[in-house]
């Protein structure tokens, strides 16, 4: 039976108000352990659930066709082992509500490598929404000052999350072409297991055994909501609305997240709301309805 867009989109929402609130639990885990530390713990986690989700769907642990163990390593890269160290180290030097705003020109990057690779129509008004989501975006990084980013006004923190823009619209992409010949569930499980072998000797590289025993109780509960909830769940929903309308229309609720992480941000860190955050936050949110509104 074929599943209801309705439906889909409901899903995809669920998803965003998780991911909006990875930003929080993933600042808080990142002043405690090392980034590899962090997403091990969190994909260790989020692979063993997934992997026994696929077991009770299919009646069998999931296997991989040779021709398909590439394709889904270069998710794990992507993903889970790129995206998270760029994600971690982020946001243990910027603010969660500042990092997921940068984060917002992802579905941007999406249209555009859609419409550069996937034959997707890119008009004049897809164009000016790309522009003007990625002024937003330097209004945020700069501080209201744009013009800060030619004289070097930039943190490193800054240039992580841009990292996280370049992995996760890679793990997209390269999730449409995955799906031809795995089912969603199969293909996060797979791309969060092998992310995780190449976590691992990062990991232990950078002090994992320490680490451990640094942790505090509500670290354990950031890494529970991290792996269960915000990845093996809203993952697994994300794949499958993109299975169901596409990248470009499931990458647009991307532009949720920042919403929710600002506000949990504050509610819960009490993270500052800046005038060139609201500003540069509604420029990037105002160019992904451009650049999608097709």
């Amino acid at each position: 039976m074929k599943e209801s867009p309705t439906y889909t989109y409901v899903l995809l929402v669920v998803s965003m108000m998780l991911w909006g609130g990875t930003w929080v639990a993933g600042r808080v885990l990142a002043q405690s352990v090392h980034p590899m530390t962090a997403a091990l713990l969190r994909f260790g986690l989020a692979s063993i659930i997934l992997l026994y989700m696929c077991r009770r769907a299919e009646g069998r642990w999931p296997r991989l066709r040779r021709d398909q163990i590439l394709p889904v390593t270069f998710l794990g890269a992507t993903g889970v082992f790129a995206y998270s160290y760029f994600f971690f180290t982020g946001l243990q030097s910027i603010p969660a509500g500042r990092a997921a705003l940068i984060v917002a020109c992802t579905p941007v990057c999406i249209a555009l490598i859609s419409a550069l690779f996937c034959g997707e129509r890119f008009g004049p008004l897809r164009i000016l929404g790309a522009l003007v989501s990625l002024v937003g975006v330097s209004v945020v990084i700069a501080d209201g000052n744009p013009l800060a980013l030619l004289s070097g006004g930039v943190s490193r923190g800054d240039f992580m999350i841009l990292g996280c823009v370049a992995s996760w619209t890679a793990y997209t992409m390269g999730g449409r072409a995955v799906m031809k010949r795995l089912p969603p569930l199969s293909s996060v499980a797979w791309s969060s297991f092998t992310g995780t072998l190449m976590l691992l000797p990062a990991a232990l590289a950078q002090g994992l055994i320490a680490d451990l025993g640094r942790v505090r109780p509500v670290d354990w509960g950031c890494v529970v909501f991290l792996g269960f909830l915000a990845t093996a769940l809203a993952y697994y929903w994300y794949y499958r609305a993109i299975s169901v309308i596409g990248a470009s229309r499931a990458g647009i609720f991307i532009n949720m997240v920042p919403a929710f992480a600002v506000l949990t941000g504050f509610l819960v860190l009490g993270e500052p709301v800046h005038l060139s955050l609201g500003v540069g936050g509604a420029m990037v949110i105002t160019g992904v309805y451009l650049t999608n509104r097709a």
